[in-house]
C-alpha cells in the first residue's frame, strides 16, 4: 500500500497513539553509579555525556551519574546500575561484595590495553548480578560492541530518558526500541496466521485478525517512531510524523507480502508473515532512526538493504522455531 493508503491508516490510529506517554515516559528520572579507577571513571564519564546541543552539559544530563564513595550515603533511589571502571591489575580490589549489596546489576568495565579483542557475557547481569566486559580502550565504537547494548538492557522502561539526556547513547537505545518492537509485531503476526490456518475458527475469525493485526503492527510502528523521536530529543508530535509516512507505508506491503506466502505455504506461512513483520518493523525503526540521526530520509538501497538482512535474520529465527516445533511433534506423545 503506498503513503496515501498509509495516511488513511494514519486517521484511524491517532485515537490509539499515546503521545502523552511517550512525553512522560522521555522525563522518567534515572541514574547510574560510577566507581573505580578515578581517571578512568573521568574519562568515561565524558564519553557517555558527549554530544550535547551548546558548549554546556544540561544539569539533568550531568546528574544521571553519581560518584559511588567509600563514606558516602548511598541513596538507590532510580538507580538502574552500577559502572564499575578498573584497569586489569585492580580487578581484586574493587569490593563487588559491597557493590552486589545494592542489588542492582553490576557492570565491571575492564581496561586492558594488551587485548585484541573486546569480550563480555552473552546477556545483561539482572539485580545483584555481575559481569565483567573487557576493553582495550574506553571508546564510544568499543563499547557499543555489548557494554552499551547490555547497559540500556538495564533500563527497562526508561530507554527513551536515557537516549534523551545522553545522546552518545541514542543509536544504542533506537536499535533496542527497534528490536523489541519488532518482536512485539512478530508476535503479533504469528497469533493471526496462527488464527488463519486453523479450519472453522481461520473462516470465522480469519478475515477480522487479518485486518486487525494491520492496524495493531501500524500502531506498534507508528509507537517506534515516536519513542525514537523523543529520543533524539524530539517532543512527540502527531501532526510532525507525516514526514514520515513513506518509511510506515513501505509496512503495508511488507504485510501484505506476507499474507500471500503464509496463504501458500501451510504452517511454514505462519513463520514467513511473523518473520516479514518482524523485518519490516526493523526497517521502520531504522529508517526513523537514520532520518532523526541525518535530518532525511532513507535512501530505496539503503532501505533495501536493511530490508533484506532484517528479513534474512527472521527468517533464520522462524526456520529454528519451526524445526523446534517439529521435533516436538515427533517426540511428543502417540
Amino acid at each position: 500500500m503506498n503513503a496515501s493508503s498509509a495516511a488513511a491508516a494514519f486517521e484511524r490510529l491517532r485515537g490509539s497513539l499515546n503521545p502523552s506517554a511517550v512525553h512522560a515516559g522521555a522525563r522518567r528520572p534515572f541514574k547510574f553509579f560510577l566507581c573505580g579507577d578515578p581517571g578512568l571513571v573521568s574519562e568515561l564519564r565524558a564519553i557517555l555525556l558527549a554530544g550535547q546541543a551548546g558548549d554546556s552539559i544540561p544539569a539533568d544530563a550531568a546528574a544521571v551519574f553519581e560518584t559511588l564513595g567509600v563514606n558516602r550515603n548511598i541513596d538507590p533511589t532510580d538507580a538502574r546500575a552500577v559502572i564499575c571502571v578498573a584497569r586489569s591489575t585492580d580487578r581484586g580490589a574493587l569490593g563487588l561484595e559491597r557493590l552486589a549489596a545494592l542489588q542492582l546489576p553490576v557492570l565491571i568495565l575492564v581496561v586492558d590495553r594488551d587485548v585484541t579483542a573486546a569480550s563480555g557475557p552473552a546477556l545483561a547481569p539482572g539485580p545483584s548480578g555481575v559481569e565483567e566486559y573487557v576493553v582495550d580502550r574506553l571508546a564510544l565504537e568499543v563499547l557499543r560492541g555489548r557494554f552499551l547494548p547490555h547497559l540500556i538492557d538495564c533500563c527497562k522502561g526508561i530507554e527513551v530518558a536515557v537516549g534523551r539526556r545522553l545522546p552518545a547513547l541514542r543509536e544504542t537505545v533506537a536499535a533496542k526500541l527497534t528490536r523489541d518492537a519488532a518482536m512485539n509485531a512478530l508476535k503479533v503476526a504469528g497469533a493471526s496466521a496462527v488464527i488463519d490456518h486453523v479450519p472453522i475458527l481461520g473462516v470465522v475469525l480469519g478475515a477480522f485478525a487479518s485486518g486487525a493485526d494491520m492496524f495493531a503492527i501500524t500502531g506498534i510502528q507508528m509507537t517506534l517512531l515516536l519513542n525514537i523521536g523523543a529520543t533524539y530529543g524530539r517532543d512527540p508530535d502527531l501532526s510532525a510524523m507525516w514526514e514520515l509516512l513513506p518509511i510506515v507505508g513501505g509496512g503495508f506491503g511488507w504485510r501484505a507480502l506476507a499474507r500471500e506466502l503464509s496463504g501458500f505455504i501451510p504452517v511454514g506461512g505462519i513463520f514467513i508473515k511473523a518473520a516479514i513483520a518482524y523485518a519490516g518493523t526493523v526497517v521502520v525503526g531504522e529508517g526513523g532512526t537514520f532520518y532523526y540521526r541525518n535530518g532525511r530520509q532513507m535512501g530505496v538501497e539503503d532501505a533495501a538493504r536493511v530490508y533484506d538482512e532484517a528479513k534474512a535474520s527472521a527468517m533464520t529465527f522462524a526456520r529454528e522455531i519451526l524445526a523446534r516445533f517439529r521435533r516436538n511433534n515427533d517426540t511428543g506423545p502417540t
